[in-house]
């Protein structure tokens, strides 16, 4: 149990951004879940996530463990661009999440992997079974799974020893002055903005991003984008430290609307190419996810 009072500095702010404050280590969504599950008085009496205090209010909070995540098996279309004994590679579409979590418990990846394949990877855990790396949400592209644990700890040993290829596409904003390049920053967690990481500190996770332009546009530049290592929203990240943030991504200053030009709903990123060691018996296996047609024809309209 929790116990305190609002401070007058507090007032006008809604009641879920004051908990959150006050509690860090809880997610917004837990907070807001245990307001609508009225484990959260305001003087004495239940209240809304959306409440605004005035400052003075006594808050009891009764926190919760949160129920026990386990992916089930769901119904849903894949497009396979890849399958052996060991591995599958699927081109996951923009919009959906990878597993379940933060909010998230159906309509994943791995709820449609489940009821493909049965069983895969437990490696990873019961929320995560048979993910080996995951895509941003608002990612489209080519993802592998591994459906043992054996396959699951040698892809996994490809991955941490950067011996897995990994090719992207992105639209950026601003024309890009160097026609090739790269970008060696470290990323970390935004200590200010908790759902964003940055590479504006100087310490962080070391972080590899190579590029090369492969067309220009008015306003934007085409590249193509290699990664040598796999930290959370790398490409995004360092795209737009050197200003030149992904056309869509307005969590890193992409504007959320482009004069002359239809919203585009989601980022434009693409997992384009991914090559790696089949497991099995080392052999080399390229596979390639093509740009969605959505992004084709959102860059050709406007080219």
């Amino acid at each position: 149990m929790a116990d305190f009072t609002a401070d007058r500095a507090e007032a006008g702010r809604r009641l879920d951004q004051i908990l959150h404050g006050r509690l860090p280590q809880y997610s917004r969504a837990r907070i807001q879940q245990w307001i609508r599950d009225g484990r959260v008085l305001v003087n004495g009496a239940a209240a809304r996530a959306s409440s605004l205090l005035r400052g003075g209010e006594s808050i009891e909070v009764e926190p919760a463990e949160p129920p026990r995540l386990r992916a089930e098996p769901e119904e849903i279309p894949l497009d396979i661009l890849y399958e052996d004994s060991d591995v599958v590679a699927v081109d996951k579409p923009a919009g959906m999440v990878v597993h379940a979590g933060a909010g998230v418990h159906s309509g994943t990846l791995v709820n449609a992997l489940l009821h493909r394949f049965g069983a895969l990877s437990a490696v990873a855990g019961e929320m995560r079974p048979g993910i080996v790396h995951r895509l941003d949400r608002y990612t489209s592209g080519v993802i592998l799974v591994a459906k043992n644990d054996a396959a699951h700890r040698k892809l996994a040993a490809q991955f941490s020893g950067r011996r897995v290829e990994k090719v992207y596409l992105a639209l950026v904003h601003g024309a890009v002055k160097q026609e090739s390049g790269a970008i060696d920053k470290p990323i970390t967690r935004d200590p200010i903005h908790r759902t964003r990481m940055t590479a504006r500190l100087h310490d962080g996770r070391p972080a590899h991003t190579e590029y090369r332009v492969t067309k220009r546009l008015a306003g934007f530049t085409f590249l193509e984008v290699k990664i040598g290592t796999g930290r959370t929203h790398q490409i995004r990240v360092h795209l737009a430290s050197i200003g030149h943030p992904v056309a869509g991504d307005t969590l890193y200053g992409a504007p959320a609307q482009v004069p002359g030009r239809a919203p585009l709903g989601r980022y434009f990123l693409h997992a384009h190419r991914i090559r790696f060691f089949r497991p099995a018996d080392g052999e080399t296996v390229t596979v390639i996810s093509p740009l969605p047609p959505e992004l084709a024809q959102w860059m050709a309209n406007y080219g």
